[in-house]
Formats: C-alpha cells, sequence, structure tokens
C-alpha cells in the first residue's frame, strides 16, 4: 500500500507541472486540430490526443506538452491495474476501479465529463471552448486522481485480515498471534509421554487422599462402637458374687 501511495504521489506532482502549463496544451490542442482540419468536434478521447501528436504535430513544444498529458494517463492506467493485484476491496472499490479504467480508455467519450470544485481548469477555460472543444480532455486527470484517492481512503477503513487457529477454529488478530506464539509452541512440544506420567502422577495422589480418608473415617466410627459398648448391660454393685 506504501508502494501505491508513492506512486500516487509521484503522478501528482507531474500532473502539477502539467497544470501550470494548461494554456500551452490549449494551445497545442488547437494548432494540431487546425493542421488536422478537425476544427469542429470536440477533443473527446485519448486517442484522438495521441493521433494529433504523431500525425500533425509542427513544433517541439506542442509535442512535448502532448506529450506529457500522454504519459500522465499512461502512468495512471498503469496504477490503476495495480491497484487490482494489492487488495481484493469489495463492491465499492471496485467499482471505483472499474470507473477508473473506463475513463482512462483510449476509446472512451470524455466529451461530457467535468471537473468541479476544488479543481478549477474548466473555468481557465473560455465558454466555447469549455462546451465545446476542451472540457472533458482537461478534466480527466484530475477525475481518475479523485477516484485513485478515494479508493486508497475505502481500502484503508476495511478491517485487518484475520489469522485463524485450526485446532480450535477460532479467529485470532495478527497482533495477538505473536505474543500467544510461545506458549503454545511449549505445550505443542511437551512429549505425550510426559504428559500421561503427569497427569497419572496427579490421579494417584489423589486416590491415596481418598482411601486415607476413608480409612480414618473407620477408625473413628469403630472407636466410636467399642466405647458406646462399655456403657451397655445390666449394673452391678460392686462386692462379692454368689
Amino acid at each position: 500500500m506504501n508502494e501505491v501511495k508513492e506512486a500516487l504521489r509521484n503522478i501528482e506532482q507531474n500532473y502539477k507541472l502539467f497544470l501550470q502549463q494548461q494554456f500551452t496544451f490549449i494551445g497545442a490542442l488547437q494548432h494540431t486540430r487546425e493542421n488536422a482540419h478537425d476544427m469542429i468536434r470536440p477533443v473527446a478521447s485519448i486517442s484522438q490526443v495521441q493521433s494529433y501528436m504523431d500525425h500533425h504535430c509542427n513544433n517541439s513544444t506542442d509535442r512535448r506538452i502532448l506529450n506529457m498529458f500522454l504519459n500522465i494517463c499512461n502512468d495512471l492506467s498503469k496504477l490503476c491495474h495495480k491497484l487490482e493485484t494489492v487488495h481484493s476491496g469489495n463492491n465499492i472499490t471496485n467499482s471505483i476501479l472499474e470507473r477508473c479504467k473506463l475513463l482512462l480508455s483510449h476509446s472512451n467519450d470524455l466529451s461530457t465529463i467535468r471537473a468541479k470544485y476544488p479543481h478549477d481548469v474548466v473555468n481557465h477555460l473560455s465558454c466555447d471552448e469549455a462546451k465545446n472543444h476542451y472540457g472533458g480532455v482537461v478534466s480527466l486527470i484530475p477525475i481518475v486522481l479523485d477516484c485513485m484517492k478515494e479508493w486508497v481512503a475505502h481500502i484503508e477503513k476495511l478491517p485487518q485480515p484475520m489469522l485463524y487457529d485450526v485446532s480450535g477454529g477460532s479467529a485470532i488478530s495478527q497482533k495477538r498471534a505473536p505474543q500467544d506464539a510461545p506458549a503454545r509452541a511449549a505445550i505443542s512440544q511437551t512429549p505425550p509421554s510426559v504428559r500421561l506420567e503427569a497427569q497419572t502422577s496427579i490421579s494417584n495422589k489423589d486416590n491415596v487422599q481418598v482411601q486415607g480418608s476413608k480409612h480414618i473415617q473407620k477408625k473413628n466410627l469403630n472407636d466410636t462402637e467399642n466405647h458406646s459398648g462399655k456403657l451397655k448391660g445390666p449394673w452391678k454393685p460392686p462386692g462379692r458374687h454368689a
């Protein structure tokens, strides 16, 4: 997860540099559209930008900024696929990833998407540019970045995975497992014969205590009977007997 966050931060830094050159990006799109005689339809897909750069770009400045946009989109696409291998997630996180993959598809129509507050990329365009030409293409990267941040936030809220005790069938947390491990290991390493002898010794001691208790009870009963037997029978006065 730390690696994912680091990659996301690097992409954000590159995007900040790109964002500072938004007017240069719009100018490059304007030049290449003119060269392609494609001034009516909006810039509505990544593949369209790729085609402008490959076939209708006449100067290094335009090529550099268009290539920068395409590289950021490519980095986002790679990170999106990597997120799937980092965590299985749930329905919410999977839905976020599916949206990212759709937005970053080279043939996906971007003409209707718009980045909203706090992003102001659309506000830097004229009304005509925003509505009819570049509103979607400038909104793509900030929208995808927001989606990926949302994915990370949801993943961090999910409960930690549990370890299961196979013998007892009960769940124990990862933090508790290492603390209990030495005690369980000591019990498991004790030879069965030693445990059996210990149990037998305890059992014999219990038997001796029980037998001793019975012997004392029997002796006390005999003493009582003998003592009581002396007091029984007719009383005879002392003296001579006929």
